[in-house]
Formats: C-alpha cells, sequence, structure tokens
C-alpha cells in the first residue's frame, strides 16, 4: 500500500481512507460462511419489511427503535459499550441531562452504515448531510443515510437539494435531535476528518453533543464506496460485534457572528455618507448563507476554535488522531484506488 503513501496523514502518518483488511477465518471458514447464508436472507426481509412497510405505520417511537435493534441484533451486534463523559456507571438515570435531548445536536463520528442505524434504534433523531462547500445542510432520511455511507463523497450538495442551515431546522422541528456527520464522508475509523463548516450555524444556546462509534472487529467500516458484498461478509458471517460508544459532554458555540456595530450620525454636515453605507443590512447579510461563498468556511479565530472543540473531543473520545484529509483527498484516493484495482 506504499503507493497510497501521499494519502497519509503527515503528521500521524494516519491513512484514514484504506480498508481495513479481515482477518482470516482459517479453519472455522465453514462455520462463518454458515452463518453467513443464514443471516442475509434474515437480514434483508427484516431491512426490507421496516423501510419498506413499518417506518410508514403508526407504530410509535418505541415500535420503530424496537424493529431497528432487530435489524442490529440478527448480524449479531449484540454487546453495545457506552460510556459518557461525566456520568459514572449505574448514575446515568440521575444525569439524564448528559445525553442528546429534543433540540440539541449529534455531532457524530462517521465510519459505517451501522452508526446511522444505531444512532436511530437508540435516540430516534432526525439526519442531515453535511458538505465541505457549504453551511447548509440537506434534511435525509434514515435510509438515505446508511446508503450515504456507501456512495462517493461529495464536495457540493446535488443541484436539486432542499438545503437549510442548522439554525433553522431546529426551529421547524423543536421535539427532535438532529444528528449530522460533520466529516462529510466516511473513513475507516482510525482519524477525525476536517469538520464541516455547517456546525457553524448551530444557535449558541444549542448543545452539541459529540459522538464517537467504534466498532470490533473494525472491517464493517466503509471507506471505499459500493463495497457491498464486503460489508455484508465482514457483518454477517461472525458470530458477535461490539460497538463502543463515547459520548462526550455537550460543546457550545461560541462563534456568534457579531458585526461591527454602526457609527451614530451626529449630523449631515459631520457624518460622510459612505462611511456608514450598507452598514444598516450587515446584520441580516451576516445571517443570509444562501449563496455566501466567503460565510462558508470558519473566518474567525472563534469559529475555527469551535469546529477544532468537536473534532478534539471526537479524537479522544475515540482514541484516535485528527487528520488533514478530507473529502477532496477522499475523491482523489479513489480514483487512485479504482485504477489500480483495474490493473490486476
Amino acid at each position: 500500500m506504499e503507493k497510497f503513501s501521499q494519502f497519509r496523514d503527515k503528521g500521524s502518518g494516519i491513512a484514514p481512507f484504506l480498508p481495513i483488511p479481515t482477518e482470516s477465518a482459517g479453519l472455522q471458514l465453514p462455520f462463518h460462511i454458515f452463518l453467513f447464508v443464514c443471516r442475509v436472507p434474515l437480514l434483508l426481509i427484516f431491512a426490507l419489511s421496516y423501510f419498506l412497510v413499518l417506518q410508514w405505520m403508526p407504530i410509535g417511537v418505541l415500535g420503530r427503535k424496537a424493529s431497528l435493534w432487530c435489524i442490529l441484533g440478527l448480524p449479531g451486534i449484540w454487546w453495545v459499550d457506552l460510556q459518557i463523559d461525566g456520568v459514572k456507571k449505574g448514575s446515568l438515570a440521575k444525569n439524564s441531562a448528559s445525553l442528546p435531548q429534543a433540540g440539541s445536536i449529534i455531532a457524530s463520528s462517521s465510519a459505517s452504515p451501522i452508526d446511522a442505524l444505531y444512532l436511530s434504534a437508540i435516540f430516534d433523531p432526525l439526519f442531515v448531510a453535511s458538505y465541505p462547500s457549504t453551511r447548509l445542510v440537506q434534511p435525509i432520511s434514515l435510509f438515505t443515510a446508511l446508503c450515504r455511507a456507501f456512495s462517493r463523497p461529495q464536495l457540493n450538495p446535488p443541484a436539486k437539494a432542499k438545503l437549510v442551515d442548522l439554525k433553522t431546522y431546529l426551529k421547524q422541528n423543536p421535539s427532535r435531535i438532529v444528528a449530522v456527520f460533520p466529516e462529510c464522508t466516511t473513513s475507516n475509523g482510525r482519524g477525525i476528518l476536517p469538520m464541516s463548516p455547517a456546525l457553524l450555524t448551530v444557535p449558541p444556546r444549542t448543545k452539541v453533543f459529540p459522538v464517537s462509534l467504534r466498532y470490533t472487529p473494525p472491517d464493517i467500516t466503509t471507506p471505499i464506496p459500493h463495497a457491498y458484498f464486503t460489508f455484508l461478509w465482514n457483518l454477517c458471517s461472525k458470530p458477535t460485534h461490539c460497538i463502543r460508544i463515547r459520548i462526550a459532554e455537550p460543546v457550545y458555540n461560541t462563534s456568534k457572528r457579531t458585526p461591527e456595530p454602526v457609527v451614530a450620525k451626529t449630523s449631515a454636515y459631520a457624518t460622510n455618507h459612505f462611511d456608514t453605507f450598507g452598514t444598516d443590512s450587515a446584520a441580516s447579510d451576516a445571517d443570509t448563507l444562501v449563496g455566501s461563498e466567503e460565510l462558508e468556511g470558519p473566518t474567525t479565530n472563534e469559529e475555527r476554535a469551535f469546529l477544532d472543540k468537536v473534532a478534539e473531543a471526537l479524537a479522544r473520545l475515540g482514541r484516535v488522531k485528527r487528520v488533514g484529509l478530507g473529502v477532496k483527498e477522499k475523491i482523489a484516493f479513489l480514483v487512485m484506488w479504482k485504477t489500480s484495482r483495474r490493473r490486476r
């Protein structure tokens, strides 16, 4: 894999886009094949039943969660190791505020389709897709969130996508949690990619919960698009899988933009009209994100600090390092990966 050395982070040497190899089954290969043959049909039947029928029926939140837990349980995802910052084991009931609640944001790591499935089974959030080129997000369904884990990364949202900022979306859905994957694409779980500027539109009093999900064995991550069979084999051929979930203390957006105040006019002769031209609309222009390219990425130290807080929390929770490789580098990596596969 030395030919992909240019896609290793210069500081840490981590290659976040290379697929994690599966351990050889050895003498247990017949048993793994048996599990795969038995589980895949059942998993497909349950998944299709939920996404085609059950999710549209009035089964309530508990019914949806129970259905999703059945989907998670079929491939052997039984053991869930959950830890929350600042909460001792056995005292979760007394510290319910440490968990994401209605009106808050989940900023989750992105490595596998299981990420969205697990978050939906626990918190029943609304999902949004983020992009590295805009502060706006695209509301999506759970099924679309699963499909995005298998799809190619995108620098820009689709042309006909309905976009909204997180502040507005929270106002439209005050009784729901909103889940966003700020890395904008999947990795192999060995590093945290740069954050999307979409988080900068979160209101200052809204709780943002960094959530890290890691898997054992780690080969059910999907950094390579369209690897459906490989994912199914790694997921369904092994007896059990473990999910390690870590939830950090909430982070608040302290980077609220404050435009410079307008200089008071003392008289028509003492003040030049051109000195204050356009300042009356500065506040509204700062809040208008659509079509404003200069406001897409972080432009102030406060905005960079807020994104760094979320990224550092995800890296600490996952016991990994931050990398400087993002969506643009992954697109270039996939081009080289596809070319190398063709030559074999």
